[in-house]
């Protein structure tokens, strides 16, 4: 609630309409704007120092000299990071066929690859990677082995993150392998 924390700040301090909108990631402009009475009207303001946004006396000294800023409490901070998600990709309607030979490209360059690893790579469902690693895809015909980095359904970096482990593993089940051959 930045708004809710920017009105308080300006009702109950001095503190700068800069040092609001660093604070509450608002633009000084709109903090003005809450100033006048222009935006957020209607919504009650709520104390930062009490929601745990702030120490009392950081927001003291930041009372005091206007060019120290205000910064929000480390805890605060680790939970909002905490809670953040990461949001589901979006595939425009255009590339969506192309997921199907990015798949192709994905099982016949590495074989040892899981579905599961696959299938978070490019965001596609795994009864499409079965019926592409088995060969029953409805569109089988068409389908071309293509890098799903040039189609833009991932990253390079995601992808060299993804053959790494998938080489690790693969490294890690040999190893064993020799070790109960060797014993």
């Amino acid at each position: 609630m930045p708004k809710a924390t920017a009105i308080w700040l300006i009702e109950n301090t001095t503190l700068t309409f800069e040092q609001i909108g660093g604070f509450c990631g608002m633009h000084p402009l709109e903090v003005q704007g809450i100033a006048d009475g222009d935006v957020a009207v209607g919504i009650i303001g709520q104390d930062p120092v009490a929601a745990g946004q702030i120490s009392a006396e950081d927001l003291e000294k930041s009372i005091d000299d206007a060019e120290i800023p205000l910064k929000i409490s480390d805890n605060v901070d680790k939970y909002i990071k905490s809670q953040q998600k990461k949001k589901g990709r979006y595939t425009p309607v255009a590339r969506r066929q192309d997921k199907p030979d990015a798949v192709a490209w994905l099982v016949k360059n590495y074989p040892n690859i899981t579905d599961a690893q696959i299938g978070k790579l490019i965001g596609t469902t795994k009864s499409t990677i079965k019926s592409v690693r088995e060969r029953s895809h409805w569109n089988m015909t068409n389908i071309r082995p293509r890098d799903p980095v040039l189609l833009g359904l991932c990253t390079q970096s995601d992808l060299h993150a993804m053959v790494e482990k998938v080489e690790a593993s693969t490294k890690a089940i040999a190893e064993k392998s020799r070790k109960k051959k060797s014993a």
